[in-house]
């Protein structure tokens, strides 16, 4: 599966991404790579947590 990620810059420093497509599924990181790794694993418990709970997202 595929998802769109939201990539911004913050001020304070770091980085936050999160999934449109996913409501609340969101993760920050140090670094770009930090943000988009940490946004897969993100991804990845979000959507073995719904389908235990038969949750239909699409």
């Amino acid at each position: 599966m595929d998802f769109d990620v939201v990539l911004e810059k913050q001020e304070e420093g770091g980085y936050t991404a999160y999934v449109p497509a996913l409501p609340g599924c969101i993760s920050e990181g140090d670094t770009r790579a930090e943000a988009m790794n940490n946004i897969k694993e993100a991804i990845s418990i979000y959507v073995e947590e719904t389908r235990k709970t038969n949750y239909d997202f699409w």
